[in-house]
């Protein structure tokens, strides 16, 4: 699968967020973008988004950019998944798009919560 990784800039995203799962097996059985991995430059999320088979946002951080994302990947029908860390008050709005919405601990705790989902 292709997966993109939608999330705030608000927070350590490449500790918390994108190192979990590049240590992970997901990261060696799917195609995951992540799309500040490299620069912060901007780039065409939207057509991104149009090509990859799911997405899953770190939701725990509001965020317009993600929120817009979101917006696409519904209106492309592409399946989207929230995460967000326990206790962190979310948008009631996730519920209408996401297929999912699913509250984590710690990295290891995220990471096994996404294997299950990815099965």
């Amino acid at each position: 699968m292709k997966i993109y990784i939608s999330h705030s800039t608000g927070f350590d995203y490449q500790k918390e967020l994108y190192e979990p799962i590049k240590n992970s097996e997901l990261y060696n059985s799917h195609e995951i973008i992540f799309p500040h991995d490299k620069s912060s430059e901007v780039s065409n999320s939207k057509e991104v988004i149009k090509g990859c088979d799911m997405v899953i946002a770190e939701v725990s951080y509001p965020s317009t950019g993600m929120g817009i994302e979101l917006g696409w990947a519904d209106g492309f029908r592409i399946p989207i998944v929230c995460i967000c860390k326990k206790g962190s008050k979310v948008s009631e709005s996730l519920k209408v798009v996401a297929e999912k919405l699913i509250g984590y601990e710690n990295g290891e705790d995220l990471v096994k919560k996404l294997e299950n989902v990815m099965k």
